[in-house]
């Protein structure tokens, strides 16, 4: 596989939340999280840098009911743990040593601080995100904002990401792409 940059989702491939601590949450409280959380009419306007993540907290508790038990759901909710994936880290830091690596993530206002609480603050080479570009996975405007960050032909790119939407906007703008599911799909590019 031939390339010149590497661009790479951030949630569900370097950063991994844990999903029995959203199961617990959603078994405790007998609510709706994930379905309710990611509703795209209540994630975009977050994810687009439209309103912060409290906001989006606060729309969470208000469409599981807005009371107590629903505030303190969606409060724990948006604080579920985090990780760094370490093998997928050590592999983009392999490739990083030849070629550009650009973190190209949905994310909201707070991605500056979990990347420093997750000691990936310095790691890419560059981070697009959409709360601060305002468009978002997988409108090609943030796959070209990657390329263009990386210095490179978006035809010269090679874009992972966990979720298959994602990864056929990046193909449609001619850049090779991985739908990743577990490390040994990252292979074809170390070889």
């Amino acid at each position: 596989m031939s390339f010149d940059a590497v661009l790479s989702d951030l949630d569900g491939v370097i950063r991994i939340f844990d999903d029995k601590v959203q199961d617990e949450i959603e078994a405790r409280y007998g609510l709706p999280m994930r379905k309710t959380a990611f509703r795209p009419d209540l994630i975009m306007p977050a994810t687009l840098g439209r309103i912060t993540e409290r906001q989006w907290i606060e729309a969470l508790t208000a469409e599981l009911g807005g009371d107590e038990r629903a505030r303190q759901a969606a409060r724990e909710f948006g604080e579920v743990p985090f990780r760094v994936d370490e093998e997928v880290r050590a592999i983009l830091a392999k490739l990083q040593e030849t070629v550009p690596l650009i973190i190209v993530t949905n994310a909201m206002d707070t991605l500056d601080e979990h990347l420093d609480r997750l000691g990936l603050t310095y790691f890419a080479d560059a981070v697009v995100s959409s709360a601060k570009v305002g468009v978002a996975k997988p409108d090609r405007r943030i796959y070209e904002i990657g390329a263009e960050l990386a210095g490179v032909a978006p035809e010269r790119c090679v874009f992972i990401d966990d979720r298959l939407e994602n990864v056929e906007g990046a193909r449609a703008l001619g850049m090779t792409g991985i739908h990743y599911r577990a490390v040994a799909d990252l292979a074809p590019l170390i070889g």
